[in-house]
Order: structure tokens, then sequence, then C-alpha cells
């Protein structure tokens, strides 16, 4: 797997009113279906696992897992077994996710949600280990230490393509942002927007992942917790009309989620003078677009509003 993806700049504006330069790294044009940051996370892994000679891949993830549907897919591409541990009961099997990544050859085990939330216990792991010899296991959204690899290559390319001073990313398990604060070393400013509502979790999950070094060598990288709109997979009315808009002005299409949460944070911190006059500005596209197959068959967004590939494809 090697690729570099482009680098666009955007007009609007807002950007225009304060005199920001705006550019955004389209992970997301990667590969159309392992796209973004889960084609970045895998990239090492799958290098290690087939290194070392095992025969397939365990990983975790929920009913509409983006990274469940890339591993999937990702696993039939290089000829390895795949497990998925799902979170939910089976009949989400045939929901527009998990019925691809059934269909690319991936078995699906349905858990509780109180067995899932053992998934990363040492114990379970054992238990996984001892019942699927010769699986590598790689914890749910792909965030371990040879992810971290793949998302450090993003500030090497980036490093090529522009200057810039602020990096923001969508911020889920952290190992897309553990992984760009340790490939920046300290170059520019690392901004993570929380997609889910916490307060202290995902900065401690940096730390686990950069071995509790991050506090010690990077100071560039912050945390907003403010703009997960409700929650995990929440969003207002408001929200979708805002990110319709910013689509239709910019023609870079978005998802709810993960990186249309970073948006409308872009949007809300320009307006509050959080950027001063000509600063330059990076967003990374993480990918996610299958997720809007999910919602529109979720009928939480309607299919006739984002006309994109992945989401006619839920009609």
């Amino acid at each position: 797997m090697s690729n570099l993806s482009e680098l666009q700049t955007l007009q609007h504006p807002l950007f225009e009113q304060y005199q920001l330069h705006v550019q955004i790294k389209r992970d997301d044009l990667i590969d159309p279906i392992i796209s973004g940051n889960k084609w970045r996370k895998l990239k090492y892994n799958l290098k290690h696992v087939k290194e070392n000679g095992y025969k397939g891949i365990i990983s975790f993830g929920g009913a509409y897992s983006n990274h469940i549907h890339a591993l999937a897919f990702a696993c039939k591409q290089h000829d390895l077994l795949a497990i998925g541990v799902i979170r939910g009961e089976a009949h989400f099997a045939e929901n527009f996710t998990l019925s691809k990544a059934k269909q690319w050859g991936m078995a699906l085990k349905f858990v509780d949600r109180i067995t899932y939330r053992k998934r990363d216990t040492v114990e379970y792991l054992q238990q996984l280990s001892q019942q699927y010899p010769g699986y590598f296991i790689v914890p749910e959204g792909g965030s371990n230490t040879l992810a971290l690899k793949g998302v450090a290559e993003i500030c090497h390319e980036l490093n090529q393509q522009t200057h810039y001073d602020t990096l923001l990313t969508p911020v889920g398990s952290a190992g897309t942002l553990s992984g760009l604060i340790a490939g920046d070393n300290n170059q520019h400013k690392i901004l993570g927007i929380a997609v889910l509502k916490q307060t202290d979790y995902l900065a401690n999950e940096v730390r686990a992942l950069l071995n509790d070094k991050v506090d010690r060598l990077f100071n560039n990288w912050q945390i907003l917790n403010d703009y997960h709109d409700g929650g995990y997979a929440k969003f207002s009315p408001e929200s979708l009309k805002k990110l319709q808009d910013f689509s239709a002005i910019t023609g870079v299409p978005f998802e709810p989620i993960y990186s249309g949460k970073m948006i409308l944070a872009l949007l809300d911190l320009i307006t509050i003078n959080y950027f001063p006059p000509r600063h330059k500005i990076v967003l990374l596209h993480t990918g996610g677009l299958q997720g809007l197959g999910g919602l529109i068959e979720q009928k939480k967004l309607k299919a006739s509003e984002w006309p994109l590939p992945l989401a006619q494809q839920a009609q």
C-alpha cells in the first residue's frame, strides 16, 4: 500500500473575510473503499501480519464501523482471513456496512455491550488468541503503534506539499491524532476535534499510544471537546445544513460524524478569531464517507440530500 493524497486549496467567503489560507489533505481519495485514516492505520498492520506469517486479523467495531468495513476489504485484497468482533445483535449482519464486510469474507462475531467493554483487557485478548490461533489482534479503530507509523507519513507528505501553521483533524479513537503528533515532531500546531462527549479520555489515549512520552516530548497539540454536537454519531439539523452548505461551496464531500464535526469546529473557531489573520490551516479529511450509507439506512439522513455514490447505494 503506497500512495500520496492530494492537497487542495479551499475557497470560502469566511476564509476571505478573516484572511485565512485553508487547504485540505484529501485522504478520502486514497482508495475508494479503504480511504482516509483507515488506509493509513492499516498500512503497517497489514505489512506486519504478512511478514510474520499470521493467517488473519481480528478486530472490533460497532454495527456501522468504518474500520471494520475497511479492514474486511483490505484483508480480502491481501488474501488474509478476517474476524470482526461486533458490538450488537446478529441481525446487524445484513446492514449497509456489515453486509459488505461479510461479502468480502469477514467472519462476524456478535457480542453484547458487557463483553464488548472487555475488548482491551488482557484476559479477553488472551481468550481470543486461544480461540483463534494464528490471528493478529488489532484494537478498535485500528489504533496501535503500527498505525501511528502510517499516520505519521501524512506529516512528511505535507512538509513536501505546503507550508502551514495549524493542522486540524477529527478525533475518535486518538490513533490519528497520536500519529500526527509523533510525525510532526513539534513543527506545527496540531488541533484535534473530539467527535464524542468526553473530558480527559482522548488525551489519556494519546498518552498511552505514545507511551506517556507525549507531555515530555511534544507540546504542540490540543484536543477541543466542545464540538461533539451532543455525542458520538449525534448531530443537529442545523449542523447538517451548515455542512451541506460548506460542501456546496467547496466541492468537498463530508459526513457528519467525523470530518464533518471538524468542519463545523473550524467555522466556529474562525468567527471567534481563534486564528490570526494570514494563518495557514490544513484540514485532514479522514474519509469515512461509507458511513453515509448507514446513516441513510437508519433514516438519520435523506439520500436525496447527500447525493454521493456510497450514499446512493443505500437507497
